[in-house]
């Protein structure tokens, strides 16, 4: 865990400070606050918010697009009404994980449209589940492969 100097390696820094990643960091410089609103803390999260923040993973985008993203990204498994999408998004925006911005792409209706990109925490959130569900994949992997030996 420790290098010779006794700063922590890489990636583990990496991983305990959601992204941050600064050269020669030590254990004083992550705070209590970054270690529990990181991997501490955070249950999983249910698909259809994973596929809403994944969606908005590249860039922002408007409730409609992020309808039909979900559906591509979870090869169709996940089909979320807007009442389900709009309620997600509300939950999202209360725990700052997502904000309104401005629509990246031209609007040509007459009706304002919501655009919603992922928050620094949000971002940190998703990383989070992402190395949640690497490391469940990597012990099934590993438990199924013991099995066929």
């Amino acid at each position: 865990m420790l290098d010779k100097n006794g700063k922590f390696r890489l990636s583990l820094v990496y991983r305990l400070t959601g992204g941050r990643i600064q050269r020669n960091m030590s254990l004083s410089d992550i705070s209590l606050s970054d270690l529990m609103d990181n991997i501490l803390s955070q249950p999983p999260l249910r698909e259809p918010t994973f596929f809403i923040m994944l969606s908005l993973s590249p860039g922002p985008k408007h409730g409609y697009a992020i309808l039909g993203e979900v559906e591509t990204l979870s090869e169709g498994r996940v089909l979320l009404s807007t009442g389900t999408l709009y309620g997600a998004i509300k939950r999202l925006l209360e725990q700052d994980w997502i904000r309104r911005v401005e629509d990246p792409k031209p609007n040509n209706t007459e009706r304002p449209r919501n655009s919603y990109a992922l928050t620094e925490r949000g971002r940190r959130a998703l990383n989070t589940e992402l190395e949640r569900l690497r490391k469940l994949v990597a012990v099934a992997q590993s438990q199924t492969a013991e099995e066929t030996s």
